[in-house]
């Protein structure tokens, strides 16, 4: 049996935050199969907190050359990974982006074939890159009755679109233009990847982890018949709700009592999200908390392995504030320790600031 707190170090040790790898950045986007990519800056975050060394233009400079890409994968959302596996695992995807285009909008294509919209975006945005309220609109004039907004979104799941630079380059504005990943990336030079493949590259980074689990962070369904057909490549063990889990034979499992620094994870960071639950690293009342929001996932703060607190960088005249909101009250020394962390988190994040400061609001 696994207790909470065994699942709590297996997933630090994987997702590399027990102690800062010495991973190049694309071997580490790849280890963690792929980063969260909701907006722009979050990814260099969760690479900071996570690698020695690690600085802005390491990543600007893999998605400028193209070994990089921001794409829709899991759950449809946004996601930063290698180009190998932006190709090899988009296909297996595929139906995940379509169940994501939602009833209302499929209503308002007034009948637009999605095959056939999606081959009319394929034509537009391999001539040059547009962002999708500009596809929407010129799809618009093949399919007058449809409405532009519903267009654009069909096109999006239909395609393998990739965002194309500047945007997803560091402190980047406006939406993002797009362009498909065979345009931007070539056939990837590589075989395909199975369904097999995703699950273990997620038990790599994230197990171990149940059938519900897997489905919650890919999107997918069916997953029981992948761990069936896997056998005796995984092994197999329960929590403490007598669930069964899944896991790689020499993943890492530390000691529930492994000593863990003060962390700050990146906004949307996939440890939050990537279980059917989330109590291998928040309580329920901290996850009320955390997910207050639909669609905004704020950068959390960890203290012995769990989220403790939620923070944000504020910038005024000059002045760089990270300011803290513990979702309760965090012992003096821990205090110390994610101030120390935050003072090294905001000299990455706002290196031009004349003045840096750690703030702690109290909320309990």
């Amino acid at each position: 049996m696994l207790t909470r707190r065994d699942l709590n170090r297996a997933l630090l040790a994987r997702q590399l935050l027990l102690e800062r790898s010495e991973l190049e950045p694309l071997a580490a986007i790849e280890h963690l199969a792929g980063v969260p990519a909701q907006a722009p800056n979050p990814p260099y975050v969760g690479l900071w907190t996570r690698l020695r060394e690690f600085r802005i233009e390491d990543l600007s400079e893999l998605i400028t050359s193209r070994a990089a890409v921001r794409t829709a994968l899991m759950q449809a959302t946004p996601q930063l990974v290698s180009a190998r596996d932006a190709v090899a695992f988009r296909p297996l995807l595929q139906g995940v982006q379509e169940r994501n285009l939602t009833a209302a909008s499929r209503e308002r294509l007034r009948g637009a074939d999605l095959g056939q919209v999606a081959a009319a975006a394929r034509d537009l945005v391999e001539e040059r890159p547009y962002t999708v309220k500009e596809l929407g609109v010129a799809l618009a004039g093949r399919w007058p009755d449809a409405d532009p907004v519903a267009l654009g979104a069909a096109a999006r799941a239909g395609l393998p679109l990739v965002q194309v630079p500047p945007h997803g380059l560091w402190g980047a504005l406006g939406q993002p233009a797009y362009t498909t990943s065979e345009h931007w990336l070539g056939d990837g030079g590589g075989p395909r990847a199975t369904v097999d493949d995703l699950v273990l590259r997620y038990l790599a980074a994230f197990g171990p982890a149940t059938v519900r689990d897997m489905q919650a962070w890919s999107g997918l369904g069916g997953l029981s018949e992948v761990v069936d057909r896997l056998g005796d490549r995984l092994v197999f063990d329960r929590d403490e709700q007598g669930a069964e889990l899944f896991d790689l034979p020499d993943a890492p499992l530390p000691h529930p009592d492994t000593p863990t620094p003060a962390r700050y994870l990146a906004e949307f960071d996939a440890t939050l999200d990537a279980y059917d639950d989330s109590l291998r690293i928040m309580d329920d009342r901290d996850r009320r908390d955390v997910f207050a929001v639909p669609g905004v996932v704020p950068g959390t703060a960890l203290v012995d392995g769990f989220v403790q607190a939620i923070w944000s960088i504020t910038r005024k005249k000059g002045t760089a504030t990270l300011v803290v909101r513990p979702l309760f009250q965090i012992p003096t020394r821990d205090v110390q320790e994610l101030t120390e962390e935050g003072e090294r988190l905001l000299a990455f994040a706002a290196p031009d600031a004349t003045r840096r400061e750690v703030r702690f609001n109290s909320r309990w």
